[in-house]
C-alpha cells in the first residue's frame, strides 16, 4: 500500500512500532516461561479461600502462543502490512480482484459465446438466454427499475412502448452502455403559481384528463411560448430531449399535483453508464432481456 503521507518517516514509524511490539511480547512470553516460582507460591490474592499460584504458563499454551506469533511474523514478510512494504507476494486486494474477475469472465465467455454473435431479437426469443438476461437485471437493474422492470416514481417502466431515447435494440444498448441525462427546467419562477396551474391543465387536457377548462386555455399559450422547443408542437415530444404529454405515461406522476410539482420544480434524473463495468457480452445479453420485455417476452 501506499504511503497516505508527504514523508516516508512514517512509514518507518509505523514499522518500528510494530517491530516493537513483536519483540516486547517474545521478551514476555519466554521471560514468563523461564520464571522460576517455589512450589506453593501465590499471586497473594484470595477468593473465599481459593487462592491463584504464582506459575508459568503450561507448555502447551505457551507454545500456541510462539505459533501465532511466528505465524505473524511470517504474513507481514509475505504480505504488506508494516509501512510502505509491499510484501515478498507483492499481493494486492486490487491485484486479487482483477484475477478473480479474469477467472469468472473467461467462464461466462464460455457460457455467452453461442449468443453473442446472434442479433439481440434472436437472443430475446432464447428461453436460456433471457434466464442470463434475467440474473444480470435483477443484479445491475432492479435497485431502480424494480424486480418486474416496471418502474417505479421517477425510474420508467422497460415493458412498455414509450421510449424517450428510442427502443430499438441499438438504442436500448446505447442507454445501458453510454447512460442517460434527463434535465427539465424549473418553469415554477417563471410562470409563477397561476402560470404553472394554467401549464399544468394544459398539459392534463392534451392525455384527455379531466381539467379545468378556462385554466387549459390560458395554459395553452402558455406551452406555446415555452414548451414546444422541447415536447414540439404537437406535444408528442422528440426523441432523445422530452416526453410525450399526450399518452398516458408519467414518469413522475400524472395527477395534477404531480404535474404542477413537474413544472414548478423542474427534474433532473440520470442514468449510470455501464460501460466499462460491463464488457460487451452482458452487455449485449442485457440489451437482448430489456428489449424482449418490452416486445412480447413478458417473463
Amino acid at each position: 500500500m501506499e504511503s497516505q503521507f508527504t514523508s516516508p518517516f512514517w512509514s518507518y514509524y509505523i514499522i518500528a512500532i510494530v517491530v516493537f511490539c513483536f519483540v516486547f511480547v517474545l521478551y514476555l512470553l519466554i521471560s514468563q516461561n523461564k520464571m522460576k516460582t517455589s512450589k506453593d507460591e501465590t499471586m497473594g490474592h484470595s477468593w473465599d479461600g481459593i487462592e491463584e499460584y504464582n506459575n508459568p504458563l503450561p507448555k502447551w499454551w505457551f507454545w500456541m502462543f510462539m505459533a501465532t506469533v511466528l505465524f505473524s511474523i511470517g504474513y507481514l514478510v509475505a504480505y504488506p502490512g508494516l509501512g510502505d512494504y509491499k510484501g515478498a507476494l507483492n499481493w494486492t486486494q486490487e491485484s486479487q480482484y482483477q484475477a478473480e474477475v479474469a477467472k469468472a469472465e473467461a467462464g461466462y465467455k464460455q457460457l455467452y459465446a453461442k449468443f453473442t454473435g446472434q442479433s439481440i431479437e434472436a437472443t430475446a426469443k432464447d428461453p436460456e438466454a433471457m434466464v442470463i438476461g434475467q440474473n444480470l437485471f435483477n443484479t445491475y437493474c432492479i435497485q431502480c427499475h424494480g424486480s418486474d422492470a416496471q418502474g417505479a416514481r421517477g425510474f420508467p417502466d422497460l415493458t412498455d412502448n414509450d421510449w424517450l431515447h428510442g427502443g430499438t435494440p441499438d438504442k436500448i444498448r446505447e442507454s445501458i452502455a453510454k447512460g442517460r441525462f434527463g434535465i427539465m427546467a424549473a418553469w415554477g419562477p417563471i410562470l409563477g403559481e397561476e402560470g404553472v396551474k394554467d401549464a399544468a391543465h394544459y398539459v392534463m387536457s392534451l392525455s384527455g384528463m379531466e381539467h379545468n377548462t378556462d385554466r387549459a386555455v390560458r395554459g395553452r399559450d402558455i406551452f406555446a411560448a415555452n414548451c414546444v422547443s422541447c415536447h414540439g408542437a404537437d406535444a408528442k415530444g422528440i426523441t432523445g430531449m422530452a416526453p410525450n404529454l399526450t399518452d398516458d405515461v408519467w414518469l413522475w406522476g400524472g395527477r395534477e399535483k404531480d404535474i404542477i410539482e413537474t413544472i414548478t420544480l423542474g427534474r433532473n434524473n440520470q442514468m449510470p453508464a455501464w460501460e466499462g463495468f460491463l464488457n460487451d457480452d452482458k452487455l449485449h445479453m442485457l440489451t437482448a432481456y430489456v428489449w424482449g420485455k418490452s416486445h412480447g417476452n413478458k417473463q
